[in-house]
């Protein structure tokens, strides 16, 4: 991998893993034009990860220290239910990850046909939060972070968006647009974290032997990393517009697209 491709790649997954339109799938469709192998490049998906998850921590860093500080009083305050909440929205993932992570692994192999039809079902679910008239009822509560966990979990399917999944759950289900956005963002840390120090003691994490120079790795997390700041402050602004149809759009011409190169 060049230290262009490494660009390309990570500017594609920081930027798509905050907007609406997948980044497994933007990821894998990135990998057929450029001629990259789907698999086998563990590092670097861990390295653009973890920029994904700097650029989070970077952007909600004052609501993450509010939120452990709260945390760490071991009382029954605002930060503790909303710390719980994010944990109960991890369960589904977890159970994902723990029983079914070889098959959803088998999905990112020569899948463009599969990206195109999620990334539809993708561009459904947002439409729906632009035509579906609801009032916004509440904050975060147990059960609407146990749903949103469950949307979380479906996502994982390359083409499935995640953010678009966990937001629309999130709206459909009447939660605050200043809220959701900000949840869906925060509740990935946790799991991006486990699935890298997985990597890491499984030994498949190596910058020295894993094939790819240091300076796309490092060319690959920087890109990530910027291009994730911008989207995540950007998609922000979006969510309290509710502006998501354009979205909506983008993942039907891209969906229709991926199938059509799939079957051709």
């Amino acid at each position: 991998m060049s230290w262009l491709e490494a660009i390309i790649l990570g500017f594609v997954q920081g930027l798509t893993e905050f907007l609406p339109v997948s980044s497994s799938g933007h990821l894998i469709l990135a990998k057929e034009i450029l001629g990259v192998p789907y698999s086998g490049n563990v590092t670097f998906e861990v390295m653009v990860h973890a920029a994904t998850v700097l650029s989070t921590i970077t952007v909600f860093g004052k609501e993450i220290w509010q939120i452990l500080s709260g945390f760490f009083k071991f009382k029954w305050n605002e930060e503790m239910q909303y710390a719980c909440k994010i944990f109960i929205s991890m369960i589904p993932v977890l159970v994902v990850g723990l029983f079914f992570k070889d098959t959803v692994e088998s999905f990112f192999d020569n899948s463009i046909i599969l990206v195109g039809a999620m990334l539809l079902i993708t561009a459904l679910l947002l439409a729906l939060t632009q035509f579906v008239k609801f009032k916004e009822r509440h904050g975060i509560t147990f059960g609407n972070a146990f749903l949103i966990g469950c949307a979380q979990a479906i996502a994982v399917l390359p083409g499935l968006s995640r953010s678009g999944s966990t937001i629309a759950t999130g709206l459909l289900a009447g939660v605050k647009r200043e809220e959701i956005a900000q949840f869906s963002f925060l509740m990935v840390i946790i799991p991006i974290l486990g699935e890298a120090f997985l990597d890491l003691i499984s030994g498949e994490f190596s910058v020295t032997q894993c094939g790819i120079p240091a300076l796309s790795l490092f060319c690959g997390f920087f890109a990530a990393f910027l291009s994730g700041l911008a989207a995540c402050k950007f998609m922000i602004q979006v969510v309290k517009k509710a502006n998501l149809i354009w979205f909506s759009v983008y993942c039907i011409i891209v969906g229709l697209v991926a199938i059509i190169t799939g079957l051709c």
